[in-house]
């Protein structure tokens, strides 16, 4: 009968240490879960200033057809400012979607062994 006992508290002291043990390892899958989701969602609001950017190249746009209608004759010196302005609006339309593959390729989460 004690044998039996002693056998039972081994068996239990063994799955104890089995269950601590799983219980760790499924904190660390639900962290690293939660970081992927976090890193998704970074990378899906990085891409919202492409939205920006042709809003942007919408209001050059329209201030240069309002400046050429009202002053033709600095429609050379207008466009060139424009295109200018362009440039710039499209450089922010660029960063946007490197920052989002950054974000989802570059900073990756590795789990520790």
């Amino acid at each position: 009968m004690e044998v039996q006992a002693q056998v039972l508290q081994i068996i239990n002291k063994k799955s104890k240490k089995e269950q601590r043990r799983k219980n760790v390892t499924r904190k660390v899958f639900s962290r690293l879960e939660m970081l992927e989701g976090a890193k998704s969602i970074g990378a899906g609001a990085a891409t919202i200033a492409l939205a920006g950017a042709a809003v942007g190249i919408g209001n050059v746009l329209s201030s240069l057809i309002h400046s050429v209608a009202r002053n033709p004759s600095l429609a050379k010196q207008s466009f060139g400012y424009a295109i200018l302005g362009f440039a710039l609006t499209e450089a922010i339309a660029l960063f946007a979607p490197m920052m989002a593959f950054l974000i989802s390729f570059v900073f990756r989460s590795h789990k520790k062994s």
